[in-house]
């Protein structure tokens, strides 16, 4: 969500930049449709009968502006729909939550139009929280707006989230362990920075959430229930990593079949099992951050805040980041094609023919070493033992036998040498596509790690991210080449004295722009270092999508 400019006042409306105009709508607005479950928008208690609140329809405009497309869910207990909808002015398409006259507290229309007033002023004092976790909020239509449908008493536009619904995302099964704490890590840094503005994501219901195409869980829709509090926040991050782990939501049942997810079993107490218990190998970590979330632990286990989330959270990842080198346990989940570690009856049965080929040169071309090194080695002894002269031991000024200078002697060779290890380097916020960094090590150009997607340039939203890349010991490099297909970004090479090292405690090697392929850095006139940032201080691309992507970083030591 973002609120760059303040918002202005109209009849009845608020906007920000691209904020509506008030006018009445041109195109078809709503539909009658069925009371639906919850109730309805007279009171009870008066006996006075309601009228069934109106469906809108698909194609109906809001404010000439937000043509409604595809309805892809609701939240009965907020009285809201989620839409995915058209900005007409704009042609994009945006995330239109729908604020209805119905559900729980909306016993009269005085009280609907009360609770529907509330829910939409905080939705306003959000405008100035601004999150990568979070979809941007663009518009906000007050209760009594023109253009709005009648039974609407309000409605937020955010960014439309590109990607899939948390439905979506298991539906082909649970998610390994480490991808679903990889997954869930801007969500809960965006719950943590909301909760410290006073703010309250509602991120509680599995609708409101979607995952991006690379993998980041964010908050698609606005408009939470008003009285929901950061503890529910922090119920609702127990809750989808509970379903990233398990397929299954542990909230409530009728929310989850609404989203086309299996409600989780629970115990004899009511409580839902662990997540232990429906899939194996669970690290006892986010089994613990679950438990505790759900407030299904001890007192002393519970898990009361966001930021307690996110660390844990941040742990884990970094933890498997530094065991990369072993094989993990069994976690009940098959391994990906890219997953360094590979089940042995699975490796021998199915055989990447691209891969075998890259064996099978590599192999041609070690075996060629080989040989190549055993003949000058007979050739060396060979002039050892043929040639009776004593060797020439060089002072000062002295020549060599051919009579040149100690310049023409054969420089050393360069050797090359790869990092044991990647990770993503940020001052703060979220680490960019943590899960993809080791791609630029891995020997094969056809992968990589890409930068998210900024709409301004650095350093509008971030001072930079980086590469921080780690040697088994400290290396003296004579230069690395890294292959990029983003030709203009700016690049710092820094040596650091950890990995966790902060930005101003690292040395400046070199600087270099990218070009369209491989561009070569000198590290010549460099000191030996053990860790290595590529700090990125200026993204390719331009406009409204600057991003970078590296596709290998090769490192290249003075040999001896």
């Amino acid at each position: 969500m973002t609120g760059h400019v303040e918002p202005r006042m109209t009849a009845g409306t608020v906007g920000f930049v691209t904020g509506t105009t008030g006018l009445s709508p041109s195109g078809p607005t709503s539909a009658v449709g069925p009371v639906p479950a919850g109730g309805t928008l007279a009171s009870a208690r008066s006996g006075k009968p309601a009228d069934p609140p109106p469906t809108t329809a698909a194609g109906a405009l809001l404010v000439r502006r937000y043509r409604l497309g595809t309805r892809v869910g609701a939240d009965t207990a907020a009285g809201v729909e989620f839409w995915r909808a058209e900005d007409t002015v704009l042609r994009r398409d945006v995330a239109v939550t729908l604020l209805r006259g119905f559900g729980a507290g909306s016993e009269s229309d005085d009280g609907a139009r009360s609770r529907a007033q509330e829910i939409v002023a905080k939705a306003l004092r959000s405008g100035s929280f601004e999150h990568q976790g979070c979809a941007r909020l663009l518009d906000v239509l007050t209760p009594g707006a023109p253009g709005l449908p009648d039974g609407v008493l309000g409605a937020a536009v955010a960014e439309w989230v590109p990607g899939r619904s948390l439905t979506d995302a298991v539906a082909d099964g649970m998610l390994k362990p480490l991808a679903a704490a990889r997954v869930l890590q801007p969500l809960a840094a965006a719950a943590e920075a909301a909760h410290r503005h006073g703010l309250v994501l509602g991120c509680d219901h599995p609708q409101r959430v979607r995952i991006t195409d690379d993998g980041r869980a964010q908050l698609g829709f606005a408009l939470p229930r008003p009285e929901l509090t950061p503890a529910d926040d922090v119920r609702g991050l127990g809750a989808a990593l509970y379903t990233l782990l398990t397929a299954r939501w542990p909230l409530s049942a009728s929310d989850a079949a609404r989203a086309g997810l299996i409600p989780a079993d629970r115990g004899a107490d009511g409580i839902p099992v662990r997540p232990g218990a429906v899939r194996p190998g669970v690290p006892v970590e986010l089994e613990t951050l679950v438990t505790g979330t759900l407030g299904n632990g001890t007192e002393a286990a519970r898990v009361r805040t966001a930021a307690a989330v996110r660390s844990v959270l941040d742990e884990v990842v970094a933890e498997a980041d530094r065991a990369v080198l072993f094989p993990p346990e069994p976690d009940g989940v098959p391994p990906e094609p890219d997953d360094v570690w590979q089940h042995r009856d699975a490796m021998r049965g199915s055989v990447d023919p691209r891969k075998r080929r890259k064996l099978m040169a590599g192999l041609t071309a070690l075996g060629l070493c080989v040989l190549g090194a055993g003949g000058y080695a007979g050739v060396q002894l060979g002039a050892m033992f043929a040639d009776p002269s004593p060797p020439l031991v060089l002072g000062n000024g002295a020549a060599s036998p051919s009579g040149g200078g100690t310049e023409d002697q054969e420089p050393f060779r360069d050797a090359a040498i790869r990092a044991i290890g990647a990770a993503v380097y940020v001052e703060a916020g979220d680490p960019d596509n943590a899960g993809r960094v080791s791609r630029v090590i891995d020997g094969d150009p056809d992968t990589g790690w890409r930068t998210s997607t900024y709409r301004q340039q650095f350093p509008a939203l971030k001072s930079g991210v980086g590469v921080m890349t780690a040697f088994a010991s400290p290396v003296q490099l004579s230069s690395l080449s890294i292959e990029s297909p983003s030709p203009g970004t700016e690049v710092e090479v820094r040596s650091a004295p950890s990995q966790t090292a902060a930005i101003g405690d690292t040395v400046v090697l070199a600087r270099t722009i990218l070009d369209d392929g491989v561009t070569t850095v000198s590290l010549a006139d460099s000191q030996p270092a053990q860790y290595v940032l590529l700090w990125i201080t200026r993204l390719g691309g331009g406009g409204t999508a600057n991003t970078t992507e590296i596709r290998e970083v090769e490192f290249r030591r003075i040999g001896d």
